[in-house]
């Protein structure tokens, strides 16, 4: 009888190392395709986007995103009128491009403003982010929601409807949202820590 119960521990030890191998090797093959599956077919050379951004008045959107928020100006760069026609970008207006950038690696984010005097673009209804189609905001993280209220009060700048707020139950704890509108009435969330 001892016999018999040791050869059935020994089997039932057995069949646990290969159920917890055959569980490991199930896990690791699962793992190997959810790597694959995140692979995206197109390589990307990086993973941030840069906004390119019609603006009415060149100097007082630089000075938003300079002053007021935070930005850093970067070499601009001239965009040739028959080039930029060729290529679908404009209908044959030269583009001189500014480049504000948040940071100072590669991956930095980089808001591109352009102004066309000569021909402006229609306005669109700014009320809401729902008021009009395309990229209706601009979400800017920053390490502390009241040290760029203070800064946006030193430009005069103030946050619109009742914002700043925490953000809602659901939400991560002690983070807040403040609101504001670029000149040309363009949608600017700033989002961090905030203490009321």
């Amino acid at each position: 009888m001892a016999w018999k119960m040791q050869h059935l521990g020994m089997a039932r030890g057995a069949l646990c190392s290969l159920f917890g191998a055959m569980l490991l090797s199930g896990i690791s093959i699962a793992v190997a395709a959810l790597q694959e599956e995140k692979s995206p077919e197109i390589a990307f050379s990086s993973e941030t986007i840069d906004v390119g951004l019609c603006v009415s008045n060149m100097q007082a959107s630089i000075d938003f995103y300079t002053k007021a928020i935070g930005f850093q100006e970067l070499p601009g760069f001239s965009v040739p009128a028959d080039y930029a026609q060729e290529v679908g970008l404009s209908d044959g207006q030269v583009l001189d491009v500014k480049v504000l950038t948040l940071g100072t690696g590669p991956t930095a984010t980089r808001l591109k403003l352009i102004q066309f005097p000569k021909v402006p673009g229609a306005r669109v209804d700014q009320s809401f982010i729902q008021s009009t189609y395309g990229i209706r905001y601009l979400t800017i993280h920053v390490k502390d929601v009241n040290a760029s209220l203070e800064k946006l009060k030193q430009h005069k700048i103030k946050p619109i409807a009742s914002s700043p707020k925490l953000l809602p139950a659901g939400f991560p704890e002690g983070v807040g949202l403040c609101n504001l509108r670029d000149p040309d009435g363009n949608l600017v969330e700033l989002v961090g820590p905030y203490r009321p």
